[in-house]
């Protein structure tokens, strides 16, 4: 199982939890596993293609997933995947 790191403004949707551990052989069935837990968390995550939205970037052992494999990044056992939300501000 991978550990997924929640941010803050969707632990609403995970009980509060800021982590959560997740089984997925690719960076892409963990998201799926991890919706199937926590529903609702998967539309804020994946865009209506099934591709990571703009504004969310993802990271699989502190490597940006754009820069590997993307969503059929492998994964293994007590790998961590953060999800970190884009902030904007003025």
């Amino acid at each position: 199982m991978a550990l997924v790191r929640i941010p803050a403004p969707f632990r609403s949707l995970t009980q509060q939890q800021s982590e959560a551990s997740t089984a997925g052989m690719t960076v892409g069935e963990v998201l799926e596993n991890l919706e199937k837990r926590f529903p609702g968390i998967g539309a804020r995550l994946l865009d209506d293609k099934g591709a990571v939205r703009r504004y969310i970037n993802i990271f699989h052992n502190d490597e940006d997933i754009r820069f590997l494999q993307q969503l059929a990044t492998p994964v293994t056992e007590g790998d961590r995947i953060t999800i970190v939300p884009a902030m904007a501000g003025g």
